[in-house]
């Protein structure tokens, strides 16, 4: 298998991982629909950063151990679930709580949540926090890397595809989001758009805590 033949088939491999929606997808769509478009490009770039770290641990072998220690494994794994599940039951208890209905406290609250910075943070950890995205790369991205090649070099040229197409993703979900903005103006439109959200990312690290 040549380079060309690698990055292309890892690309659609990786490309259609990308397209299925995901916990990826919610974070960047709800954020950027809020209308707070620094905090969802943080989000984006957090995610990539993620996945970067990934595929770099995956090139030099180090995310073996999480095929090879259970206890390594486990650990993460907890530390996921207990992440996103803290995330998903703060969006909906701030529902819950009128919060958000509050024009001073969301105001504020956009102010202070806006950055890129706090984006980014969100992102990052949601992506390394998870550690299926881990093995994901333990068991595929090497399948991909030619014999002979260099295999850290190799692997990081694979990573970059992986990030171009989800920063291309990301780029029509920011888009997209724009046409809900008018209809997120409502109090109640926004509260069910987080309610949603809160509820697919608790879901997620409630699947990541039963190990499913």
């Amino acid at each position: 298998m040549t380079i060309s033949t690698a990055l292309w088939s890892f690309a659609l491999v990786v490309g259609l991982l990308t397209l299925t929606p995901g916990l990826d997808t919610a974070l960047v769509l709800r954020t950027a629909a809020l209308g707070r478009r620094r905090r969802a490009w943080g989000v984006v770039l957090g995610i990539q950063t993620g996945i970067l770290i990934w595929g770099a641990l995956t090139s030099l072998g180090v995310t073996a151990l999480l095929t090879a220690s259970q206890v390594a494994y486990e650990i993460l794994r907890w530390a996921g679930a207990a992440y996103l599940l803290w995330m998903g039951a703060r969006m909906l208890i701030d529902t819950w709580r009128g919060t958000r209905a509050d024009g001073a406290d969301e105001a504020r609250a956009v102010k202070d949540a806006g950055t890129l910075y706090e984006g980014w943070r969100q992102g990052a950890l949601t992506n390394l926090l998870n550690p299926k995205v881990g093995v994901f790369y333990v068991a595929v991205l090497p399948q991909f890397i030619p014999a002979g090649s260099p295999h850290f070099t190799t692997g990081l040229l694979l990573t970059c595809v992986h990030i171009l197409l989800g920063l291309l993703w990301s780029i029509a979900l920011i888009a997209f989001a724009r046409v809900l903005r008018g209809w997120l103006q409502q109090p109640a439109a926004r509260r069910t758009l987080d309610r949603i959200t809160g509820t697919v990312i608790a879901g997620f690290g409630l699947k990541l805590a039963l190990g499913d």
